[in-house]
């Protein structure tokens, strides 16, 4: 944050009592974000961070800034790609996944501004699955050859826990429907330089 001292993850509950003088940005996919996110969080996507780093690097030499996903994963990789740049950020402990488990609300847009869907963990146990069953589905109809469709979603699931990273996130995260429109990321780094 705003010290060299300042904590790397904050709980929620200090994150609540904060929430009033903390720039929040909310780095999942702005799907994920429609689906309910803290309450004045701004949607910067973190394949978009980059873009957003002098937006981020002014708020953060004005306050602290607090970087939120689902879990913490994707928050804490955008904590160490802005601390690189020299930002000092900080994020929430066990994301918006612990912030909703702990009673506090979540914001959602007005119902004709939603784009909600699925959270990327869910579109990616979907397309694991899907990608498994055509796969065994295809040795049986087709080949057996087919298997190694099933075997190499194993294998990237295993890989994927192991350095904790995800392939098919990072592919899904590609698709339209969890693409920000121009309109909204330039609304939300406008946002942030008012801050």
């Amino acid at each position: 944050m705003t010290n060299s001292h300042a904590p790397v993850a904050l709980g929620t509950e200090q994150a609540r009592t904060r929430l009033h003088e903390l720039t929040v940005i909310d780095v999942r996919t702005p799907a994920e974000y429609a689906s309910g996110h803290l309450p004045g969080a701004l949607n910067i996507p973190l394949d978009h961070i980059r873009r957003a780093l002098p937006e981020i690097r002014n708020a953060a030499e004005r306050g602290d800034v607090l970087v939120v996903c689902a879990s913490g994963a994707r928050s804490e990789n955008a904590r160490k790609l802005l601390a690189e740049q020299g930002v000092t950020t900080a994020t929430l402990a066990g994301g918006t996944g612990a912030w909703a488990a702990e009673g506090h609300d979540l914001h959602t847009p007005a119902a004709c501004d939603t784009r909600s869907g699925w959270s990327m963990e869910r579109q990616v146990r979907f397309t694991a699955g899907t990608l498994v069953l055509l796969g065994l589905v295809l040795v049986l109809f087709v080949h057996p050859a087919f298997l190694l469709i099933s075997a190499g979603v194993a294998g990237g699931l295993v890989f994927s826990a192991l350095t904790n990273t995800c392939g098919m996130a990072v592919v899904l995260g590609k698709l339209p429907h969890n693409r920000p429109r121009a309109a909204d990321l330039d609304a939300a780094l406008a946002a942030l330089r008012s801050r």
